[in-house]
């Protein structure tokens, strides 16, 4: 296997060459989706680490990319991981405050931005920033402030350093130069409370990771991906882009998290990445869809939806046999047919995949590879495999990854893909690798009597009751957002005599519910005041909640007429909610859910 990501890069180049030549990127362009082949992105690739060289960086230096997703991306990745200059993305939501952060943290010395907004974002704080000399603009704009590039000129500018075997002559001498322990990128983690660290990976780490994975997820050069979540995200970045190249395979850039169902149908992918939120949004989706089928449709479809549910729970014997077969063949291969008809299977990861989520998608006969890891580890410690998924957990270990438990439960890694540690934070660094290389993830876990590993929660995420009593909200608000009533919870109980929990109801639904009832809608306000819709979310809660422990039910809950979202800072970038965050700005109606005298569930 590869050693560095240059080496990957100009191997899978050559062995998807001339007549091997195939889409290796593709994005939407006025409609159409057009693609790139393997020796196009070379090309490109070459030019632009001529263009840098010569014009923009020196070897070592640090340089940002501030983009969505999209082709160039790739391209500026690769020149810099051949120049050795280790690259710094970010999340293009970040707002100008917590880019000064980190772009001064690293030391940056340029940042590639993708359009107007994100070149705004910089030049607000470019002063904030003495070590940067230049900022590249993906998008064509005509006026540039000083000290600004167009990508364009940067391309055309290496185009003119030498011909097209000079250029490759070049860049393949620089790429032998990269070394398996160079620093290849620094990924600051979001984090939900104080400022980020940035976690150095090199590329050992990362063909470590990618190598490890390929034993565990069956990819080729045959597949499609169509790829949804930030390339800057550990993640996204290992299992939908590194790995996909690595195999030869095709990457479709969908145009927006808003477009993912209708770029599904239109790209039609054999492997996808995703976070669970996705899963529980198609799922929804699904079952409004049905609810709205005409009565004899909807009879039919709820009658397979029942025995697929009967069957993932256990129940075996010819005929729920028989009816598994006839409910395959008349709902469930035409939901497929129209969700995704050539997909193998979603890799889930980011965080925990709600069972029941799980469940419905398995009885659709559409696989769900749920995993785990995180930023420090390349990303990816263990997976579930193709055929032997267990919902609830996250598989077994990659072939090349140690796991083990520590005395409190605390899951703890080992391996090649472990970080080299935190950008000029020593401490940080100790605190979390011990002296035996452990690296400690601050997760909670259990391995299955088959070494399947089993996510509890966080560790700094477990609340203690006022009584005493431990209590890991993660399966408690994955078990409660299922409902069809709540698109996102948070709960509430640390230090408190019992569980509350701030609510964002599921608007579509919760509109489906007035019409269904005949109800006057009004205003979201006024719906969310609505009696009869708190008693029906209050008998939905508790039904869901019976066989939890007396000490983890929600007794009392708010409805909030405002989602946790990245832009008002309650949401990571990967979709986490703050909870520090939400409990700081909702401390009034926390408070008031145990001081009013309110019904409880």
């Amino acid at each position: 296997m590869y050693s560095t990501i240059p080496a990957m890069f100009l191997d899978v180049c050559s062995r998807f060459s001339g007549e091997r030549s195939k889409p290796v990127y593709g994005r939407k362009e006025n409609g159409t989706w057009v693609t790139i082949s393997h020796d196009v992105l070379r090309e490109e690739v070459e030019a632009f680490a001529a263009g840098l060289l010569a014009d923009v960086v020196v070897p070592g230096e640090r340089v940002g990319i501030l983009s969505e997703n999209r082709i160039e991306w790739a391209v500026a990745d690769f020149a810099l991981a051949a120049l050795g200059c280790p690259d710094v993305p970010v999340f293009p939501s970040l707002t100008s405050e917590q880019l000064a952060f980190v772009y001064a943290d690293c030391e940056a010395s340029c940042v590639i931005v993708s359009n107007t907004l994100q070149l705004s974002k910089i030049q607000a704080i470019r002063d904030r920033l003495p070590l940067l000399r230049h900022v590249i603009v993906f998008n064509e704009i005509a006026d540039l402030p000083p000290g600004c590039l167009r990508y364009a000129d940067v391309l055309a500018s290496g185009r003119q350093r030498g011909s097209a075997g000079q250029r490759r002559q070049q860049f393949e001498a620089m790429a032998e130069r990269i070394r398996t322990d160079d620093l290849l990128t620094i990924i600051y983690t979001s984090g939900t409370t104080g400022n980020p660290k940035g976690v150095m990976l090199t590329h050992g780490n990362i063909t470590s990771n990618i190598a490890g994975a390929l034993e565990a997820i069956p990819m080729n050069d045959s597949d499609v991906l169509l790829s949804y979540l930030p390339m800057c995200h550990a993640y996204e970045r290992m299992a939908g882009y590194y790995l996909a190249f690595a195999v030869g395979a095709t990457t479709y850039m969908a145009e927006s998290i808003e477009t993912v169902a209708e770029n599904l149908r239109e790209t039609r992918p054999t492997v996808m990445t995703s976070v669970p939120r996705l899963f529980e949004r198609i799922r929804l989706r699904i079952l409004g869809t049905i609810d709205r089928d005409a009565p004899h449709k909807r009879r039919i479809a709820r009658w397979a939806l029942s025995v697929g549910s009967r069957w993932e729970g256990g129940e075996r014997g010819p005929l729920i046999a028989a009816q598994r077969v006839l409910a395959e063949k008349l709902v469930f291969s035409k939901i497929r047919q129209r969700l995704a008809p050539q997909l193998r299977f979603f890799v889930s990861g980011g965080a925990a995949l709600n069972v029941e989520v799980g469940h419905f998608f398995s009885m659709l006969g559409i696989h769900i590879l749920e995993g785990y890891g995180l930023t420090e580890t390349s990303p990816v410690l263990a997976v579930n495999r193709v055929g032997t998924e267990e919902l609830g957990t996250v598989g077994p270990p990659l072939p090349n990854v140690e796991l083990r438990l520590a005395d409190d439960g605390e899951i703890l890694a080992r391996g090649p893909n472990i970080m080299k540690g935190y950008w000029r934070d020593e401490t940080a660094t100790a605190a979390v690798i011990d002296t035996n290389g452990w690296f400690h993830t601050g997760d909670i876990g259990t391995f299955t009597a088959d070494g399947k590993l089993r996510i509890t929660d966080r560790k700094k995420n477990i609340l203690i009751s006022s009584g005493g009593k431990n209590i890991l909200p993660g399966p408690i608000e994955a078990l409660v957002v299922t409902s069809p009533f709540i698109e996102q919870v948070l709960l509430i109980g640390d230090g408190r005599e019992f569980c509350t929990a701030l609510i964002v109801p599921d608007r579509t639904y919760v509109e489906s519910w007035f019409a269904e009832k005949r109800k006057t809608f009004g205003s979201w306000e006024s719906a969310l005041n609505d009696e009869e819709l708190r008693a029906a979310l209050r008998d939905d809660l508790f039904r869901r909640q019976r066989d939890l422990a007396k000490h983890e039910r929600i007794r009392r809950f708010a409805l909030l007429n405002e989602p946790f979202t990245v832009e008002n800072g309650l949401l990571t970038p990967t979709l986490k909610i703050k909870r520090r965050e939400a409990e700081r700005r909702y401390a009034s109606v926390i408070d008031g859910l145990y001081r009013e005298a309110t019904t409880d569930i």
